[in-house]
């Protein structure tokens, strides 16, 4: 049996095992280094190299960085104060959750802050005497737009950056995401404000429930104003120095890991607090499936993979053809299994295709990270997702109603976008 063969088989093990979860993610990013270790198809270096890669210090110290604004208190206030600004207009207040979910989502955790701002939601909603089902999704709905902003908005984003880095093909800013993730989330957001808000179901809630998460968070994120300036400065820092990465000639790994140190230095966290901040699943997913990819480039699989879809598409085939596809591939994908992984996954694949047709290999994995990041047609491909659908009172179906045409209006945007922001051919 040749490299590529068993590289073939491994991808597709690693991919039914993604979608049916039956034993953890993480396990099964780990499990392909290993067995491409013991099948000779990389050496044990090689297989492991992901776990020494920057971006996963990257993941590591913005995980750290993000929480220290949930567990001081910041966040919680800032959604106060901003979602209270809305008033008594249902409409106002649905925009102003989603606006703040969005901006808050763009550089912090998607799940860590529809989890803070949920329980706001809902007492806001509570005093306003609306549903708090017509407000929840859209809060989670948001944060996966916001991802969408920057580079270290969600995973997908950070993925794609090391794999096309990976190839020697380039790199991605810090804000360049924001060039197609903005357009999309003001189309997401006046979607859920027209049709979307129409399909949200409108079901009652248990009170009791509504008190205790009020409650809940009411006796939550504690902290003295030092510890919340602290936080809000080196997040400040962190990013600037993100934005600045350049000129001051300090990687983005090193300005997270620093951002982290003085949180943990400066006593706004204990070194438990930072490492239980980090999300180990998303670490340990990003370093196995890494070296996958390079395995499929040394040993020819990725072009095999590629000269399939290829001949699908058209070697003739126009750069909206190739959007199209490898959108649909990802968004499909995304629903049911993690958005770190559908990415992992066709990444590589991708910078082959690209490398197949002669294109920029920007403007495909653009589209299978905006894509991936599409989660929103069932309550189990994202987080946020699966966090409101007890108490928005939801069933599976209402966020196919919901999410499918979203995604119907992502594709639309990102068909047209992607190819003219990033050309396929120069």
């Amino acid at each position: 049996m040749t490299a590529a063969t068993i590289t073939l088989l491994i991808l597709a093990a690693a991919a039914v095992l993604f979608v049916t979860e039956v034993i953890p993610l993480a396990v099964t990013a780990m499990s392909v280094a290993v067995v491409l270790t013991l099948t000779g198809v990389l050496d044990a270096k090689a297989a492991f190299s992901g776990l020494m890669d920057s971006n996963v210090i990257l993941f590591a110290g913005m995980f750290v960085v993000g929480q220290a604004l949930f567990e001081t208190g910041v966040a919680t206030k800032l959604g106060n104060s901003v979602v209270k600004i809305a008033g008594k207009s249902e409409k106002a207040l649905l925009a102003a959750v989603m606006i703040v979910a969005a901006g808050l989502s763009s550089v912090l955790s998607n799940t860590g802050t529809t989890a803070v701002l949920m329980p706001v939601t809902i007492s806001i909603a509570a005093a306003a005497g609306f549903s708090r089902g017509k407000l929840l999704m859209p809060l989670a709905l948001a944060a996966g737009l916001g991802g969408m902003i920057t580079l270290v908005g969600t995973p997908p984003n950070l993925v794609v950056k090391g794999a096309i880095e990976k190839a020697g093909l380039g790199t991605f800013g810090f804000f360049e995401f924001g060039l197609i993730g903005i357009p999309l989330t003001i189309a997401g957001i006046i979607y859920m404000l027209t049709i979307g808000y129409k399909l949200i179901p409108d079901r009652g809630v248990d009170q009791e429930e509504v008190a205790a998460a009020v409650k809940a968070e009411a006796g939550n994120k504690t902290a003295n104003s030092t510890k919340q300036m602290i936080s809000i400065l080196v997040m400040i820092g962190t990013v600037l120095a993100m934005i600045f990465e350049k000129q001051l000639g300090v990687g983005l790994h090193v300005s997270a890991t620093i951002g982290a140190l003085v949180l943990v230095i400066t006593g706004v966290m204990t070194d438990k607090q930072a490492y239980r901040a980090i999300d180990w699943t998303t670490i340990f997913l990003f370093a196995g499936m890494l070296p996958l990819a390079q395995a499929l480039d040394k040993t020819g699989a990725g072009k095999m993979i590629a000269d399939v879809v290829i001949g699908l598409i058209g070697k003739n085939a126009s750069p909206y053809v190739i959007t199209a596809g490898l959108f649909l591939l990802a968004c499909s994908l995304t629903q049911f299994m993690s958005n770190t992984a559908s990415t992992a996954l066709l990444a590589p694949i991708g910078i082959a295709i690209a490398k197949g047709l002669g294109a920029d290999p920007r403007a495909v994995l653009m589209a299978i990270a905006i894509a991936a990041s599409c989660a929103f047609a069932t309550p189990v491909g994202t987080p946020p997702n699966t966090l409101v659908l007890g108490p928005g009172n939801y069933k599976f179906m209402d966020y196919v109603k919901v999410g499918t045409p979203l995604i119907v209006v992502m594709f639309v945007v990102s068909v047209a976008l992607i190819p003219m922001i990033w050309p396929f051919f120069k």
